[in-house]
């Protein structure tokens, strides 16, 4: 499909990017009216450019639109890729090209305020005012957030907007011990002054050094020695809700003073990265950005990190990260920019590996909010992915199966997993037509030509999609023998087997290089056995109902006056064998074609008469 309308235009770019040097620069694509409309980086750049203006079928949706936007582009020449790289990164901070990624930050300062009322609350604000007072400002939300959430825990002190000065009825927070409920009015307001002094406190000067805690002890001791039993419970709670809350901190606490951890979920042409970020051994900020347009995880983080780090400061030593990708040159950037090295690390195993996971899993929940699916949903397609080495999660995966009896009633399942769930509109039954007799592999290689000649039709909608993944129920036989399939009609989708063990359980994945054991990963395992069990279900279930019918067929032809004609029509009218078998002759002679006399030599037959 030609995705760009001037092809006129089209061939002028290519051949003016043919005519550019194999050296590093930067490439600046511009629009009709002279605006640069995006900004790369490239190691060579006659290679890099010439992509954009060849076929559009490898490129993503938002490539496709930028190069049909395309109207010129100059390049600047640089002595290295890490030149290039540090003119890319000045270039797009001034420009704010419309296609890069751009991770404009929208959500400004955060405060934590004490409320101006007769009974102050505490509680966040994203601006200054005159109604009370302010500590701040932050420049994370989340940070204002678990800190005034901590605070009100230890505190016990309420979240809600009611008034104070009449008693009323407690809510579920006291019931459950987490607010002590100044509204049944059997706490002072002085008391209660105090107690959200003693919070503002906290905040300002926090526990590090276990110096709060000590100071409560203390506290908690003098009021049970005078005898003020209700007051040391209370100090008794405090305490007890700081250490709980520095058990939660080390749960997700870093190995190390400081270090940001990266992770990403990709569905379709989606992505969410994670940035989960540790100072001073504690989790203190945490972020998710949604990228649309991409096309795999190397080239998204190959421009997400230029941007996310571009304005940043605190840059730390160590950043995790979910690839193995080479990052020499942003490690060579960071370490300039930082002044200090910088390193990136995928650890594979122990607490450095769960905190990772930890940031996947929170990026596959937050991408599951834009695709309709869970978390978990999202997960185990990215996990699937990774462990293909597919580049982007598959949201539209098919599976084929064969199923005959001696060669006899050859037939094909097709089935179709939509974002991890079965897809049933969208399933197709073939009947084996090339030739007679069992051969699973040409069966394979022609049920996969008789589905892609139809794609290229365009006549039926349940073909019109090109799926991500095509899974076949077999091993490298199968592969094989779709392989030319595939070449023939110019389809480039990734291809692999489903490989069961002796008691036909799946074990394993075939692949070009080997079989992929999938059974330390309980995720991918579980999917993978639930698509082979289902189109293994689906497949059979149509071999089935064509050889019953095959048999009903042969013996509807025992009976005398009835042909291949008559048995199909009667067949086609009844819809089932038992229908057939319990009609009254006056119901046979309603079927197409019949007459009484024969609907008599039926009837007969079936009851022995």
């Amino acid at each position: 499909m030609n995705y760009y309308a001037n092809q006129e235009k089209l061939t002028e770019l290519k051949a003016k990017a043919n005519r550019l040097p194999l050296t590093a620069g930067v490439y600046i694509m511009k629009d009709k009216n002279g605006s640069i409309i995006y900004i790369g980086k490239a190691k060579a750049l006659k290679n890099r450019v010439t992509q954009y203006f060849g076929s559009g079928n490898m490129h993503t949706e938002k490539v496709r639109r930028m190069v049909s936007n395309v109207d010129d582009f100059e390049c600047i020449l640089c002595d290295s890729e890490f030149e290039a790289l540090i003119l890319e990164n000045s270039l797009i901070k001034q420009n704010q090209p419309k296609y890069n990624i751009l991770l404009k930050d929208d959500k400004g300062y955060s405060y934590i305020k004490i409320t101006a009322d007769r009974w102050k609350k505490l509680t966040t604000a994203k601006s200054v005012d005159k109604n009370g007072e302010f500590i701040g400002p932050y420049s994370s939300s989340y940070v204002v957030k678990e800190t005034v959430d901590e605070a009100r825990k230890i505190f016990k002190l309420p979240d809600c907007t009611r008034s104070f000065d009449k008693p009323s009825k407690p809510c579920l927070n006291y019931h459950i011990g987490l607010c002590d409920a100044p509204c049944r009015g059997k706490i002072s307001l002085g008391e209660y002054l105090e107690t959200v002094n003693s919070a503002v406190d906290f905040i300002k000067h926090g526990d590090s050094d276990g110096e709060t805690v000590e100071k409560l002890n203390t506290k908690m001791l003098e009021a049970a020695e005078n005898l003020q039993f209700e007051t040391a419970a209370k100090l008794r709670d405090r305490i007890n809700a700081i250490n709980k809350i520095r058990e939660k901190q080390k749960v997700v606490r870093a190995q190390y003073r400081s270090e940001d951890v990266i992770a990403s979920a990709l569905i379709g042409e989606t992505a969410c990265v994670e940035v989960i970020v540790f100072r001073n051994y504690r989790l203190s900020d945490k972020q998710h950005f949604i990228i649309e347009g991409v096309s795999d995880r190397e080239s998204l983080y190959a421009e997400f990190l230029h941007r996310y780090y571009s304005d940043k400061t605190d840059i730390p030593p160590r950043i995790l990260i979910d690839t193995d990708s080479d990052f020499s040159l942003t490690e060579r950037w960071l370490t300039e920019k930082s002044g200090h090295k910088v390193g990136f690390i995928n650890p594979k195993q122990g607490e450095q590996k769960a905190v990772l996971d930890m940031c996947l899993a929170n990026a596959a929940e937050n991408i599951s909010e834009k695709t309709e699916r869970t978390g978990r949903e999202i997960s185990v397609l990215d996990e699937l992915a990774r462990l293909l080495g597919l580049p982007t999660a598959p949201r539209y995966i098919e599976s084929y199966d064969i199923s005959n009896t001696a060669g006899s009633e050859n037939v094909a399942g097709m089935i179709v997993y939509k974002d991890g769930r079965p897809f049933k509109p969208a399933y197709k039954r073939f009947k084996i037509k090339s030739f007679v007799g069992q051969d699973d592999f040409r069966s394979m290689a022609e049920v996969l030509d008789r589905r892609f000649t139809e794609y290229e039709k365009g006549e039926d909608e349940g073909f019109s999609v090109l799926p991500d993944l095509i899974l076949l129920d077999g091993g490298l036989g199968q592969m094989s023998a779709v392989a030319p399939v595939l070449q023939k009609h110019n389809i480039t989708v990734p291809v692999f087997g489903m490989v069961k063990d002796s008691k036909h359980r799946t074990r394993a994945i075939a692949a070009e290089g080997g079989d992929i054991s999938i059974k330390s990963n309980r995720a991918a395992f579980t999917f993978i056995t639930g698509i082979q069990d289902e189109v293994h279900r689906f497949t059979i279930g149509y071999h089935k109902n064509r050889r019953s019918k095959a048999m009903l067929n042969s013996e509807l032809l025992e009976i005398e006056g009835i042909g291949k004609a008559r048995a199909t029509a009667l067949l086609k009218h009844f819809k089932t064998v038992s229908a057939i078998k319990n009609a009254t002759v006056e119901e046979l002679c309603t079927a197409p074609s019949m007459n009484s006399r024969t609907a008599q030599k039926v009837y007969d037959y079936f009851h022995n008469v």
